[in-house]
């Protein structure tokens, strides 16, 4: 593992760091490349139930490295930056069948934003600002920005911000809808371990399969996606953490679920 990528691994939680701090995160081949490492290493690890995606230092992440795209040595080129850095990365948090929670800790801004916006849950402070940065330079919106962002906030306030570049504060990030929830700064850490803590500890079997319905509710019909969650609540209904919760319910305890 690549030290621009921190894996830890404890009481189910796989926490990925991104450890530039130095260019805020900033991603270039070496850190892209270590990132899907990580999130591979977490999917087949079984003792992880959860993962949190998070950064060091003051950023979250700043996007793409400009120093490496404007080295004539090892700029990748555009094309290879996305097929082989940012889609894998935005492929794997959409299709691993765990709850990827981000926890944003300073400014998430072009790729980093989008980055972060793919994820299940994401929570940030009340100091952080997201940016679609691409259009000051000249550029297009990548990483999934222009398929999750008009899914999360609508066409009309996605095509502006991705236009205009405005910066969004967290607070406002959250009453579009573009987040889950914004905090303090002091209540940052604090919410962070519990939103992990609590879904380590849920039935994570059935959180999957919730992802995999999620990840086509908007483009399926009615009736497909009906039939699906007949066929994904039938599968739900005969694992280890249904028995245990219904259980539970009944002796009026609290469940003790494995992801099973």
């Amino acid at each position: 593992m690549s030290d621009s990528i921190l894996l830890e691994i404890e009481n189910g939680v796989g926490k990925i760091t991104l450890n530039r701090p130095s260019v805020f995160n900033s991603f270039n081949r070496e850190m892209a490349l270590a990132c899907q490492a990580a999130f591979d290493k977490c999917e087949a690890d079984e003792s992880v139930r959860v993962i949190l995606f998070t950064g060091n230092g003051r950023a979250f992440c700043a996007g793409q490295d400009i120093g490496e795209i404007t080295d004539p040595e090892k700029n990748p080129g555009f094309k290879r930056i996305l097929e082989e850095h940012y889609n894998p990365i935005v492929t794997r948090i959409r299709n691993i069948e765990k709850p990827v929670v981000c926890a944003v800790n300073g400014v998430a801004a072009g790729a980093g934003a989008n980055l972060a916006l793919a994820c299940d849950i994401v929570i940030a402070h009340e100091k952080v600002s997201f940016i679609q940065a691409f259009s000051g330079i000249g550029l297009v919106p990548d990483s999934g920005g222009t398929y999750i962002l008009p899914r999360l906030i609508g066409y009309q306030k996605a095509l502006a911000l991705c236009m205009l570049g405005d910066k969004v504060p967290a607070a406002e990030a959250e009453k579009m809808g573009m987040i889950y929830k914004a905090v303090p700064l002091e209540e940052f850490d604090a919410l962070r371990d519990k939103l992990v803590n609590k879904l380590a500890n849920m039935a994570t079997h059935g959180l999957a399969l919730t992802k995999r319905l999620f990840n086509v509710s908007m483009t399926n019909t009615l009736e497909e996606q009906l039939a699906l969650e007949g066929k994904y609540q039938i599968e739900a209904a005969q694992t280890e953490d249904y028995k245990e919760g219904v259980t539970a319910f009944m002796e009026k305890r609290k469940p003790n679920f494995k992801g099973r």
